[in-house]
């Protein structure tokens, strides 16, 4: 495992991108997109010929416009990526027709959410589209043996992984030629890590064979083999947004949503939890302004796919609006200015000469960096959300 500042483990677990908050509208314009790809596949039984018939797609998206535009999409923005898209993508209707009972099969064998499967394969390979770029998929012998040779700061990461891409091909699972991957060398429809494919891939399909890069069924079924066998709870959810009190200080650690509705949360939809003896901890990755949640066991199973708040915060919101649920009832921060690498550096530098901090001086904001920030700000009469923010790196200048 990395330092524990970081926001990825490396070793057994998935190593994928990390996505920044919050949303630009035209990111958000694209995840009601990769939502509709979704329910598409979901909607197996649809066909072209008739529900999905041009006409009634154009339909859609005129009735899609004033949906996307009230949850802060300009009309130009709309207007300009609708442009030219008159009629549905006969490939996604294919993977609709394809591989709609296979989710069904996995969310059975292996109780996770085909929901939460589908926003994972939407977030790592933009539903396998992105194993078509010559660009981007590179050769994994070559790429690990690059960083075991050449980065010292990944070569141990480089060199196991290697290892394990060679028992990869020593099994027979995938041909030498085919066993390509990210340039860290993350492999397949779902972008496991080699150690991560060893420990969690299945053959779904039952051909003999655990191919990710090609069998989409047995793709799914690993990913969702990773989440059961780290303690997916089958029924519940990731998580709350939340309404938070004002002028409260809250606590770190976990509580029940009882506890929590003592301090005065509720749910931001305004509709009671489903059970009050549940364990969640509080999160607030955009400070006191932008949205709360309530975090749930499941949210932590996410983050063993990859260890990065951020991450398992997308999946989840993606998956609920492939679910059908609405969008946030609290917007994100606009203008939305994160603070630099080198501010980061120096907010770290600023805690630790004043006693709140003693980690490493990283520029990596993870929970030890987080706690002395709401420490300090505990201590100035902040709002404490451990957020790092240009206002308290502002004031922690002038101390």
């Amino acid at each position: 495992m990395m330092n524990g500042e970081t926001d990825r483990k490396t070793i057994a677990e998935g190593k994928h991108r990390m996505l920044r908050f919050p949303f630009t509208p035209e990111k958000k314009l694209r995840i009601k997109i990769a939502a509709t790809v979704a329910l598409a596949i979901i909607g197996a039984s649809l066909s072209a010929g008739t529900a999905l018939a041009d006409a009634g797609f154009r339909q859609w998206i005129a009735n899609f416009r004033p949906v996307a535009i009230k949850s802060g999409i300009a009309p130009s923005t709309f207007d300009r990526a609708f442009r030219g898209v008159n009629e549905p993508d006969p490939v996604v209707l294919e993977k609709a027709r394809k591989w709609g009972q296979w989710l069904q099969r996995i969310e059975h064998h292996y109780s996770v959410d085909r929901h939460i499967l589908l926003a994972i394969w939407s977030m790592e390979s933009n539903y396998g589209e992105i194993l078509k770029r010559d660009d981007v998929m590179r050769d994994a012998i070559r790429s690990l043996a690059t960083l075991a040779y050449a980065d010292a700061r990944r070569a141990k990461y480089g060199r196991t992984q290697l290892i394990a891409a060679m028992k990869i091909l020593q099994t027979g699972d995938i041909e030498r030629g085919h066993l390509s991957g990210s340039w860290a060398g993350a492999l397949g429809h779902t972008q496991f890590i080699p150690t991560s494919y060893q420990a969690y891939a299945v053959d779904m399909d039952g051909n003999g064979k655990r191919d990710i890069w090609n069998s989409v069924p047995d793709a799914l079924g690993t990913a969702a083999n990773l989440l059961h066998r780290n303690g997916w709870q089958p029924g519940r959810t990731w998580g709350y947004e939340v309404m938070l009190p004002a002028g409260r200080k809250f606590p770190s650690g976990s509580l029940t949503i009882a506890e929590w509705q003592q301090i005065g949360l509720v749910r931001a939809n305004g509709r009671a939890f489903p059970d009050p003896h549940e364990k969640a901890t509080l999160k607030v990755p955009d400070g006191h302004q932008g949205p709360a949640f309530l975090m749930t066991k499941n949210f932590f199973v996410l983050k063993r796919y990859n260890n990065a708040d951020k991450y398992a915060l997308a999946v989840g919101l993606l998956a609920d609006r492939i679910g059908g649920y609405q969008g946030l009832r609290q917007d994100w921060n606009r203008p939305f200015t994160p603070i630099s690498m080198n501010e980061r550096l120096e907010l770290q530098t600023h805690l630790k000469a004043l006693g709140y901090y003693d980690g490493n001086i990283d520029g990596k904001i993870g929970a030890t960096s987080r706690a002395a920030i709401e420490a300090f700000q505990q201590r100035n009469g902040l709002e404490p959300d451990g957020h790092p923010s240009k206002e308290v790196l502002s004031i922690l200048r002038r101390r």
